[in-house]
């Protein structure tokens, strides 16, 4: 296991996080630099990243909201996050390729998950594709079918993890 850190993000953070993202993501479900920007300054508390000595290799964000699902509009205008909602939305889990299966995910969703409850929030919702229901599952989500997300022009599943 890699020994890394979890912290908030800061601006400074931002280049280093666009060229991850653009890393693990198709471009069409890649989020931009400015949406990036604009995330960590909306809602810095909910965007967290994981650096080893030398650099940042991962992160995980989302907003809050009270809805039980992430529709688009989520994604692309920070104007949706409620900071006092009840759930916390996963918009992203990116770990650079060379820091998979090392569980850098794990630890950062945890984090996420921890950063949720220490909020009062009732739950975080997330969408994911087929191949990665399962993993999620083991986190104690539950699928609740095909999300009528379309982002991407990919098919995602709506997971839910109740608190």
């Amino acid at each position: 296991m890699t020994n890394i850190t979890i912290r908030k993000v800061q601006l400074e953070d931002l280049d280093c996080i666009a060229k991850i993202e653009a890393v693990c993501f198709p471009e069409a479900e890649a989020a931009p630099r400015e949406s990036f920007k604009k995330r960590i300054t909306a809602f810095p508390d909910s965007f967290l990243v994981a650096e080893t000595a030398e650099n940042i290799i991962g992160f995980i964000n989302g907003c809050v909201t009270n809805s039980p699902v992430i529709y688009d509009e989520l994604y692309h205008n920070t104007q949706h996050h409620i900071p006092d909602g009840k759930n916390l939305t996963v918009f992203g889990l990116d770990v650079m390729p060379k820091y998979r299966r090392q569980g850098v995910a794990a630890q950062l969703m945890q984090h996420f998950i921890q950063t949720a409850k220490n909020a009062g929030r009732k739950g975080v919702i997330l969408t994911c594709k087929d191949r990665l229901i399962h993993y999620y599952e083991s986190f104690g989500y539950i699928n609740n079918g095909i999300s009528k997300s379309t982002h991407g022009n990919a098919q995602w599943f709506d997971m839910t993890l109740v608190l």
